[in-house]
């Protein structure tokens, strides 16, 4: 596979290009004795304002490679944590699939800032512990056999990054990985592959992030959905939601002056992908190319596509829509005023800032990759992780039979 990633543009974060990546990090519990009292803006169940508490204090977990063989009911999870926002999912295997039995998802704006000072800034730092710390707590209460926890693009770029996560260990117990934009890419193709519209031409797998997008080219059709594509090429460019917003700027006034913001928001993303869009010219001219995106840009659009009251995964996760009406919703928000966009059901004014660039994003990859429907995805990285997780458990158990057998064999020759 090339290697295909932009020039960095804060130059103190190209040594952070190098991070550890491919890991499998357990997490460790080292909980303060009195819990935090400070006012972090979030409750422990998180639903409005109030106190944080650090969570209990409890015993570390076995290192990975000492774990014991696994039980019924032991659970595996998958922690995210992204420029904008901070996900946890926890599920048990279920055949050669799993059943989600806890989540959490919190807008914690790590990235916020980060395009114009190259650092995570104090109050960033402060939301996004908060919301770890809750994760802390649910990974403790509940029978975890195996977790991964990920940082993508922010801490990635940003120059205090690794203290940060450094921070995040010593305060919440949970060792955060930083994975490279690669890592990325291959863990948001497993998680949300199995998604893919059934046709033989090429397809088109992306990650629309805070920080980053991930472009991925996987084989054409495939004997099987369930099996893995394999990747034929990829870029990713620091352009995300809040990264292209930071730096295009977030002043909106009037039509003609958010028209043409957007206009430099397609401009700046369309030159970052022009080097992948010309290695992957001659797949797009195929007739049956096929589109699957992850992000909450597709997610929100897809709502807005479907006229829905409020957010509802069930009608949204595997949705196939038109793109052109993909791209007239995106006209249309890029348009509007930031108050107009938080009134939209599905937005409101926590996207209200940071759908535009999602849409700008969005309208460049279906330029370079004018697939005539667009598969939407509510899932990704999470899912990725849990499914590796899984798979490397069935691999060692398939090993150990083995291998027992064989012994067992010998010893009655």
């Amino acid at each position: 596979m090339a290697d295909t990633l932009p020039p960095d543009r804060n130059a103190r974060a190209g040594k952070k290009r190098g991070a550890r990546s491919g890991k499998v990090a357990d997490f460790r519990y080292k909980h303060a004795p009195q819990p935090d009292k400070r006012n972090h803006g979030f409750d422990s169940r998180g639903s409005g304002a109030g106190a944080v508490s650090r969570p209990r204090a409890a015993h570390d977990l076995d290192a990975i490679g000492t774990l014991r063989p696994g039980h019924s009911g032991e659970a595996y999870a998958a922690l995210d944590l992204g420029t904008n926002n901070c996900r946890l999912l926890i599920a048990r295997p279920s055949g050669r699939d799993f059943t989600v039995i806890d989540a959490f998802s919190r807008v914690v704006k790590l990235g916020e800032g980060l395009a114009t000072s190259g650092r995570l800034s104090d109050k960033a730092m402060e939301r996004t512990l908060a919301a770890l710390a809750i994760c802390a707590d649910k990974l403790q209460r509940r029978n975890v056999r195996l977790a991964r926890s990920v940082a993508t693009e922010a801490c990635r770029r940003a120059e205090n990054g690794p203290d940060f996560i450094e921070r995040v260990r010593r305060e919440t117990g949970i060792a955060l990985d930083i994975i490279s934009a690669e890592e990325e890419a291959r863990l948001a193709v497993l998680g949300c592959h199995i998604l893919l519209e059934a046709g033989e031409g090429p397809a088109m797998i992306f990650d629309i992030g805070g920080g980053s997008t991930e472009l991925v080219l996987v084989e054409a059709g495939g004997p099987e959905a369930s099996r893995v594509p394999r990747i034929l090429d990829w870029q990713s460019v620091p352009w995300g939601v809040v990264s292209l917003t930071d730096t295009v700027g977030r002043s909106e006034e009037g039509e003609a002056a958010r028209a043409a913001r957007y206009a430099e928001m397609r401009r700046l993303v369309s030159e970052s992908f022009a080097p992948f869009a010309m290695r992957v010219a001659h797949a797009a001219r195929h007739s049956d190319i096929r589109l699957l995106g992850t992000s909450g840009t597709v997610t929100t659009l897809a709502s807005l596509y479907l006229e829905l009251p409020s957010y509802d995964r069930k009608a949204v996760d595997g949705l196939i829509v038109p793109a052109t009406e993909m791209r007239d919703i995106s006209a249309r928000l890029s348009v509007m005023t930031p108050y107009e966009r938080s009134t939209l059901p599905c937005i409101g004014q926590d996207r209200a800032d940071l759908v535009v660039a999602g849409c700008a994003i969005l309208e460049s990859i279906l330029d370079l990759w004018p697939a005539r429907r667009l598969g939407v995805a509510d899932r990704g990285i999470r899912e990725g992780i849990l499914r590796s997780l899984m798979a490397a458990e069935r691999r060692s158990a398939h090993s150990l039979r083995a291998l027992q057998q064989q012994r067992s064999g010998q010893a009655g020759s």
